[in-house]
C-alpha cells in the first residue's frame, strides 16, 4: 500500500523579520523532515497492518505534541545558521544561540526560541509558566475522521508563528487538585502571536505525491 506524502506548499511571510538569522527556508525544511519522518514510518505501519503514527499518538495528544515539538526543534537546530538544540535536560528554551552557553546547555535562558506545536486553530498553547521569551507555535491538523483510515489525509501544518511574547502577554489558568498550573496567551497575546505569522497552509489542504 503506498501512503500519501504531504508537502511544505504554503504562504511564507516575505514582511516577517525573523530573529537569530533564521531563514524562511529553514521552517520549510523543517516542516519537510516531519512529513517525511511520518510518511516513512506509516508506509511501514501499514505494510504490516497496523495503524498510522498520528492515529496510534492521538490517543495521546501530549505524546503527539511533545514529539513534533522534539522533531522540529532537531530539524530547525540542523538547517539554522545560528541556533543549536539546549543540551539541558528539559532547559529553556528549546532553541538557544550557539556557543553563547556553556555546552550548549542552560537550565533558563533567554537568547534563543522556544518551540510548540498545538491542534488549536488559534494557535493557543498551555505552558508551565508565563514568561519573556520566543515564542514559535506550530499549528497541525490531523484526519481522523476519514473511512478507511488507510486513506487518511497526513498530518498537515496549516500555520506557523513566531513572536516575541511578555509575561503580561499571558493568563494563568486554574489549576483543579491534582492539575499543574499553566500558563496561556491571553485574547490580546493571541492576536499579537497570529499577527507575526512566518506560514499559512491551507487548512485540510494537503499536496500529495
Amino acid at each position: 500500500m503506498l501512503v500519501k506524502r504531504n508537502r511544505a506548499n504554503g504562504v511564507f511571510n516575505a514582511d516577517l523579520q525573523l530573529p537569530f538569522e533564521l531563514r524562511r527556508e529553514d521552517f520549510e525544511l523543517a516542516m519537510q523532515d516531519v512529513y517525511d519522518f511520518f510518511h516513512d514510518v506509516n508506509q511501514t505501519l501499514l505494510e504490516k497492518g497496523l495503524g498510522r503514527i498520528e492515529d496510534i499518538l492521538e490517543k495521546r495528544k501530549a505524546t503527539l505534541s511533545g514529539l513534533l515539538s522534539d522533531f522540529l526543534s532537531a530539524s530547525l537546530a540542523r538547517h539554522s545558521r545560528a541556533l543549536t538544540e539546549n543540551r539541558w535536560p528539559n532547559g529553556h528554551p528549546d532553541l538557544i544561540v550557539r556557543g553563547r552557553y556553556s555546552g550548549d546547555a542552560v537550565k533558563a535562558g533567554e537568547h534563543g526560541i522556544e518551540i510548540k506545536t498545538t491542534k488549536n486553530s488559534n494557535a493557543a498553547v498551555d505552558m508551565h509558566g508565563a514568561r519573556d521569551q520566543w515564542l514559535c507555535v506550530f499549528v497541525y491538523e490531523i484526519d481522523s475522521a476519514t473511512e478507511p483510515a488507510t486513506v487518511r489525509r497526513p498530518l498537515n501544518f496549516s500555520a506557523v508563528y513566531l513572536a516575541q511574547v511578555r509575561t503580561t502577554d499571558f493568563r494563568k489558568n486554574p489549576r483543579g487538585e491534582l492539575g499543574t498550573r499553566t500558563a496561556t496567551l491571553h485574547r490580546e497575546g493571541i492576536k499579537m502571536l497570529r499577527r507575526q505569522w512566518v506560514y499559512r497552509g491551507s487548512p485540510g489542504a494537503t499536496a500529495l505525491e
